[in-house]
């Protein structure tokens, strides 16, 4: 499915973007969905990474600087 979407670009943008399509031999359109998709991906990246270093680690048995080991023994049961 292809959706139609208006921009307002100021002048420089537009210049950018015309000599942009131009050097790449891609049209006007071609060069924002390019750009678009190399943003998209480049934060799914991060998004990614950021859960990855979130689950590092859970599979040590540290919690926080501690193992589990260690907050039991400090437990008064």
């Amino acid at each position: 499915m292809t959706i139609r979407k208006n921009f307002i670009f100021d002048d420089e943008i537009v210049k950018y973007l015309k000599e942009i399509a131009s050097k790449e031999n891609i049209t006007q359109t071609q060069v924002v969905k390019n750009l678009i998709q190399e943003k998209y991906e480049e934060i799914s990246i991060e998004e990614k990474l950021e859960a990855l270093n979130a689950f590092a680690g859970s599979g040590t048995g540290l919690y926080g600087n501690l193992t589990i080991q260690e907050i039991k023994a400090n437990m008064d049961v």
